[in-house]
């Protein structure tokens, strides 16, 4: 369980144990824990700046937590279907802690998953997109040095300074040189080799910091993911035709990730052209609705319905202190019609004015509903004289329609409401 890995070009070396510690015969490995401590950091980039992309945190975490669990079983699956060594048993095959896993899998997953539960969630799919993209380059810049504990996902040989050399890299070399030579790649087991994951955790951290500084400059919904896929996959098609791991495409012999990291490249270069095209305006954001407004809300309708919420909107270049401000202002305001519905009930026990909730309905309100007319009250109203009031004019009644003699109400349809609109005061409804 113990490696001493040198870098002989920079006179170092590290005696290295992959076991953290055990409990109860358990053994946890630092693999483990540097993966959890990446996750760990991402959350916290994403719930932080969760409403600088219109985003409510607390839905989120339903998201991430689907999203994270299917990514790890389709990075399992992929690294399955195309690994060359062969698995004799389905336990051998969902079995993890020996490692074989593979990151495009769980992108992969991710996304088809995460975004539907974003759709659950009733969550923009596209905005949190951009949010976890930025979060993968945190995970996986650090979930990499993982791969120095166990001494894996290296590449092939250099006589770089930073050239690195350990047990694991002249056993696995030794193990693998034939097929390696099919393949065309010449290694010598007992040469320094390219540390490629270090590679990939530098390149991860620089897109990160890259895309965190252009992150308030985008110009539409998932332009942040778009640059992801393009940045990610750039790195990965290089790096990877360094590496004596690579995952083969059965068949045709090309490296899996490399075909899908250019394809990504390609089509990522495309999306953003198009998107940049058609968006020429500052993208604005509009913040989530909290949830504390929204159960305000629902208290205030009551039975009837909701009462209008509106969102506020901010331009994405606004600062996170902007955004966190209007929440926060959005969280200590009264909400809408809650003062009218109260008053409503206590006069005549009417419904409060039905409106939608802007997170909450399927539709925004346009100007409130229409309510159809009141029908007057049976028996002439007298006016301060003591007179009679003259009755309004009423319009004809359509042809070949009857009155019906029904008083029409907030609930009616409109052809109750032309029925009875020619009914004058005081009239008594004709029988049919």
């Amino acid at each position: 369980m113990t490696n001493l890995v040198q870098f002989p070009g920079l006179g170092l070396e590290f005696e290295i144990n992959r076991v953290a510690f055990s409990l109860g015969g358990l053994n946890v490995y630092w693999y483990g824990l540097i993966i959890a401590g990446g996750l760990l950091l991402a959350l916290i980039f994403a719930f932080r700046y969760a409403v600088d992309f219109g985003i409510d945190a607390d839905r989120l975490v339903d998201v991430i937590l689907i999203g994270t669990v299917c990514a790890v079983i389709c990075a399992r699956a992929y690294y399955v279907v195309f690994s060359p060594i062969p698995y004799e048993t389905f336990w051998d095959m969902i079995n993890i802690r020996n490692g074989g896993i593979a990151i495009y899998g769980g992108v992969i997953g991710a996304a088809v998953f995460g975004g539907l539960a974003c759709k659950w969630r009733r969550l923009p799919v596209l905005a949190t997109f951009d949010l976890v993209s930025m979060g993968f380059l945190i995970g996986q810049g650090i979930g990499r040095w993982g791969n120095f504990v166990n001494q894996e996902a290296f590449g092939s040989n250099t006589s770089l300074p930073w050239g690195m050399i350990s047990e694991g890299t002249r056993g696995y070399l030794t193990y693998w040189q034939s097929e390696l030579l099919e393949q065309g790649v010449l290694v010598d087991p007992s040469m320094p080799v390219h540390p490629t994951f270090l590679y990939e955790s530098l390149w991860c951290a620089v897109g990160f910091f890259a895309l965190w500084a252009y992150m308030k400059k985008r110009r539409f919904n998932g332009e942040i993911a778009l640059l992801y896929v393009v940045w990610y996959g750039a790195g990965r098609f290089w790096i990877e035709g360094l590496r004596t791991d690579s995952l083969i495409i059965p068949g045709i012999g090309l490296r899996a990730s490399q075909v899908v990291a250019l394809a990504s490249v390609l089509a990522g270069l495309a999306l953003i052209a198009c998107g940049r095209k058609k968006h020429k305006e500052p993208l604005e954001v509009e913040l989530p609705v909290p949830g504390e407004v929204l159960k305000k809300a629902r208290k205030a309708a009551g039975d009837a319905g909701t009462v209008n919420v509106h969102a506020k909107r901010l331009p994405a270049r606004a600062a996170h202190k902007e955004f966190t401000q209007a929440l926060n202002e959005m969280k200590a305001a009264d909400v809408p019609g809650a003062a009218e519905a109260a008053e409503a009930k206590k006069e005549d026990g009417s419904a409060p004015p039905e409106a939608s909730a802007a997170a909450e309905s399927e539709e925004p309100a346009q100007g409130g509903a229409a309510q159809a007319p009141k029908a007057p009250e049976t028996g002439a109203a007298q006016d301060a004289d003591g007179q009679a009031p003259e009755a309004p004019e009423a319009p004809e009644p359509a042809k070949g329609r009857q009155a019906t003699g029904r008083e029409p109400n907030a609930d009616a349809g409109p052809e109750t409401a032309e029925e009875t609109a020619g009914q004058a005061p005081g009239e008594q409804p004709k029988q049919q």
